[in-house]
């Protein structure tokens, strides 16, 4: 019997990603990896993942320099999966205010909204917000504060199966998303008493806030439910 061959992962390499913890991660569940800014490869792999570590103007510069943002568009109009992480995420968004005003892909319609840089209890809400939350299914802040993590509600995301309700994941961010169709947000987040969306999915389009190769088991995990995902819709 002659195996099928491994699910074709490309990083977008930009200049402004964290490409080779989340090469190695898909790499860890059986994927193969390319780091990659041409258009070929990109429009040729199974899933593509858009990573980012940055300021949001200057990756979609660096973008438009490369002749990316059209590969991009069109493969969330593909039906393949298009992954964005941290920053990634927030380019998919229509609009970010980081140093300034910005236009982002468009692909998920709604803005990129900063943390309000002051608060109340300075000592534990610092931006950026860099650490280990909670990722939760349902939004309300006495559910996430005070909830026993028990939920009716099932994950509205294949990539979390498997994945508790309020599990763990680490973040590294100075804003977030807000679509502008509360349907897509796929999980929540609570920092400084701000309620936020810590994942999307639209389609075939993804988003997570978090980065979920730096989560330890339970990122991986995700990795691995959306690499199967392909493969068993190849099989």
């Amino acid at each position: 019997m002659v195996s099928s061959p491994p699910i074709k992962v490309a990083i977008v390499d930009y200049g402004m990603g964290n490409l080779f913890s989340v090469g190695h991660a898909f790499e860890n569940v059986g994927a193969s990896t390319i780091m990659t800014s041409s258009k070929a490869e990109i429009l040729d792999a199974d899933i593509v993942v858009l990573p980012g570590v940055g300021a949001f103007g200057d990756a979609m510069d660096s973008l438009r320099k490369l002749d990316l943002v059209g590969p991009i568009i069109d493969i969330a109009a593909s039906g393949k999966p298009l992954i964005g992480v941290c920053l990634g995420m927030e380019l998919l968004m229509t609009t970010s205010p980081e140093f300034g005003a910005y236009q982002g892909l468009d692909v998920v319609q709604g803005a990129v909204v900063p943390f309000p840089r002051e608060s109340a209890d300075a000592a534990r809400f610092k931006v950026p917000h860099v650490g280990w939350s909670r990722i939760y299914r349902e939004s309300g802040t006495e559910q996430m504060e005070e909830g026993d993590g028990t939920s009716v509600r099932p994950w509205q995301n294949p990539a979390f199966d498997g994945v508790g309700d309020r599990e763990y994941m680490y973040f590294v961010h100075s804003l977030y998303c807000e679509p502008e169709d509360p349907a897509v947000v796929t999980s929540y987040s609570l920092y400084g008493g701000v309620e936020f969306c810590s994942s999307f999915r639209q389609g075939n389009v993804f988003g997570y806030q978090f980065h979920p190769e730096r989560s330890g088991p339970a990122g991986l995990k995700m990795y691995a439910n959306l690499v199967s995902m392909v493969s068993d819709d190849a099989s």
